[in-house]
């Protein structure tokens, strides 16, 4: 059913945009960052669609709406966004340049944000609209905000120092790095607008966005190592000057452009990466003059490589997590047979046993928790008032995560409720075969996530069977869940996988309308120790995870002996780590969960 409220949003925009003498607009879902995570008052796609989700895009013009959502959010944008008033569109096979390409009409004017979309993005979108007749156009002001009557304030978190006991590496070493690497290429300064790289950089955290430890900011990293910092002066930051040092200058966000001019007078050649930072900045530092090379975000690969002490953080985050999970897992399986459980009482009682745990300073992202169908929903989130219960006989799917001050943690786990059918157990038990095919993989230096994928979808493609999602992301230490630049998937990665990179382990099988499944846990690549005759160096998987994989629906007779042995190591782990911390009740309980399988 359309709600009125969305009825007037695309209404009011619809007249400002015939203010404008614009004949259409590109609203996606992103802030100036670019980043997965928005704040409140940057979420415009929410705000204009109902759409929740973390990617997407929407095109409005006078007359028709679409938006483009990729294959995690097939079934949920059916459920937020009204039929009536856009079409939906997978945003890989349909994407928004190819719809613009087909709808234009000759003349037209279609508006976009430049701080809202990269230049690669403004590159393709802009060959559409002229393939069709049509013209882009920036917007100095965005006409979503302008109808937008009751946007939320910007966040104004504090902001902290994050110590050495966390990073391994202090912030003068690291600018060091990057700084050396800007000479190497001959660039005398690189802009970066991801506020997770300028976190690191930096070993500052904060909290303006949900589930990203981090302050929302830009910054200019100079050849000679020291840093301008722009971010807004009314968030707290005591003793933050001290701990920062006199080379890392903190300065108003206003002042930004007026830096980047600076860039352009001195003729300066400036990186950028085409993909993460805003038009904006591109086409302000080349009016005022400067070289802007497009290359690779300069702290990315450093940051997705963790020092030891991060390492050991990670480990330890997984080992407090482990624990409240599995106080939650006993709760789970002794209270769904006395009384009906809802998905967001199951969230809810999570987050409970982890702020238990201590630590905790939140969750890593909201809570995926589905029920039966609702688990096919790759990215489903529960609401009160569309919350379902957990019923007998079905399955329930519960990814989740938490933001440690030494750790950042990501864990899926696919639960029996009742009894489960031959059919389920033969897909999960496919789901766990692909996890661990990777879990076990020994692979050279110089090999990627793409090429590693296959590994955990040959049970699932023997079978039929798929999945349309990535099998891994880059995971960062008390910053994103998500991180790049590796990960395992389908699609083209050219990031070799090297130590102390950390991803997810999560295949996962689908079934609309029916039940969901996947398993997930966190690995950190490591290097193995070649075999005899080896030729090359081995590299390979520490699992970090801590937490019970649930037997009720395994099925034995699928798997190699190989196979069962790794199920029974990993869950010896889990029990030797978790039970010390449990009461007797849940010991008891874990002591049958991760039970030996006879190995055939």
């Amino acid at each position: 059913m359309t709600d009125n409220n969305q009825i007037h949003r695309l209404k009011s925009l619809r007249a400002e945009l015939k203010s404008r003498k614009l004949d259409g607009f590109i609203i996606p879902r992103s802030d100036e960052h670019q980043g997965e995570d928005v704040p409140a008052c940057s979420d415009r796609l929410l705000w204009l669609t109902g759409f929740s989700g973390t990617a997407g895009v929407a095109v409005v013009t006078a007359e028709t709406a679409a938006i483009f959502v990729d294959g995690r959010y097939t079934l949920q944008v059916q459920d937020e966004v009204p039929r009536e008033l856009y079409e939906y569109k997978h945003l890989i096979t349909e994407p928004a340049t190819a719809w613009i390409e087909s709808n234009a009409g000759a003349g037209e004017r279609f508006g976009y944000d430049p701080w809202l979309m990269t230049r690669n993005q403004v590159t393709r979108f802009r060959k559409a609209a002229l393939s069709a007749g049509a013209s882009l156009v920036a917007q100095e002001t965005n006409p979503v905000d302008a109808v937008w009557t009751d946007r939320p304030d910007p966040p104004k978190a504090a902001i902290v120092p994050h110590e050495f006991q966390y990073t391994g590496k202090e912030s003068t070493e690291k600018r060091a790095e990057i700084a050396a690497t800007l000479n190497e290429l001959g660039h005398d300064a690189a802009v970066l607008a991801a506020p997770d790289s300028i976190a690191w950089l930096l070993n500052v955290r904060g909290g303006d966005l949900p589930n990203a430890p981090q302050p929302l900011s830009f910054a200019i990293m100079y050849g000679d190592a020291h840093v301008d910092w722009f971010v807004d002066p009314d968030k707290p930051a005591e003793g933050l000057g001290q701990f920062l040092g006199t080379d890392v200058v903190r300065a108003d966000p206003q002042d930004f452009g007026t830096a980047l001019d600076k860039l352009g007078k001195a003729g300066a050649t400036v990186s950028l990466n085409g993909d993460s930072e805003p038009d904006w900045v591109v086409e302000r530092l080349r009016d005022a003059g400067a070289v802007v090379e497009f290359g690779d975000d300069p702290c990315a690969l450093p940051k997705a490589i963790k020092t030891d002490a991060e390492l050991n953080g990670t480990r330890n985050a997984h080992h407090r997590d482990g624990v409240s999970l599995t106080r939650f897992l006993h709760w789970l399986d002794n209270t769904v047979i006395e009384r009906d459980i809802t998905e967001v009482e199951a969230a809810d009682k999570l987050e409970e046993f982890r702020r238990d745990g201590g630590d905790v300073r939140g969750l890593s992202f909201p809570t995926i928790a589905g029920a039966g169908p609702n688990g096919a929903i790759v990215h489903y989130r529960a609401k009160e008032q569309t919350t379902r219960k957990l019923e007998q006989n079905s399955l329930f799917l519960l990814d989740s995560g938490g933001q440690y001050l030494d750790g950042t943690t990501d864990v899926t786990r696919t639960m029996a409720i009742g009894t489960p059918t031959r059919e389920m157990r033969e897909n999960f038990t496919r789901v766990l075969q692909g996890h661990i095919a990777i879990a076990t993989a020994r692979f050279p230096h110089g090999t990627t996530g793409s090429q590693l994928d296959p590994f955990a979808r040959k049970p699932l493609w023997d079978a039929g069977l798929d999945y349309d999602h990535g099998t891994g992301h880059g995971v960062g230490s008390y910053l994103n869940v998500h991180e790049g630049p590796h990960r395992i998937s389908k699609a083209p990665n050219a990031v070799a996988l090297v130590p102390g990179m950390i991803v997810s382990n999560e295949p996962g099988y689908y079934k609309t309308g029916h039940y969901g499944i996947r398993i997930e846990n966190l690995v950190a690549v490591t290097a193995l120790e070649a075999p005899a005759g080896a030729e090359r160096e081995l590299l390979g998987f520490e699992t970090l995870t801590l937490a019970p994989i649930d037997l009720r629906l395994v099925a034995p007779e699928l798997m190699q002996p190989s196979e069962i042995t790794w199920l029974n190591d990993y869950h010896d782990r889990v029990r030797a780590a978790v039970a010390p911390h449990l009461n007797e009740a849940e010991s008891a309980w874990l002591e049958q969960a991760t039970r030996t399988i006879d190995v055939n």
